[in-house]
């Protein structure tokens, strides 16, 4: 059988979309666990604020309500900063699905045209080994007579 001579580049577009492959599971990991810091983030944000209304109610000194508001503006900004952590590892995800599909079609097309070498490849072989077969049989008939 002729050797594929598109091989290297079927090896190379493999690779490739490993490689690929492997990067997108890091982003989409990455993304979750960014999405994930930001809803620990919140409910904490929510479980703090429901404290600050419950003392409220018991009665709170004057620091007491400015330290409370002091730590929820932090909170309130840490949510915003890991909003925009969320909102990049999104974009980058979405970025490396691409490069994963196109690294993917690729790869599809060069092995469409491997998978067509090998079936012509083949059915060569068929009809050599047919011719063969059919000269085998016209010698064996030649003798007979």
């Amino acid at each position: 059988m002729a050797r594929f001579s598109l091989q290297p580049l079927l090896d190379l577009m493999r690779e490739r979309t490993d490689e690929a492959t492997r990067r997108l599971g890091q982003l989409i990991a990455a993304e979750q666990s960014a999405r994930g810091r930001l809803r620990l983030l919140t409910d904490y944000r929510e479980e703090y604020l429901a404290g600050f209304r419950s003392a409220q109610n018991d009665g709170l000194t004057l620091q007491s309500w400015h330290n409370y508001q002091e730590f929820l503006g932090q909170l309130d900004e840490a949510i915003r900063l890991q909003t925009g952590e969320v909102e990049t590892s999104a974009r980058n995800t979405a970025s490396g699905q691409k490069h994963w599909k196109e690294q993917n079609t690729r790869l599809k097309a060069i092995d469409t045209l491997a998978i067509r070498h090998v079936r012509a490849e083949e059915k060569k072989e068929l009809k050599l080994e047919q011719k063969q077969h059919d000269e085998i049989s016209a010698r064996n008939h030649g003798r007979e007579r």
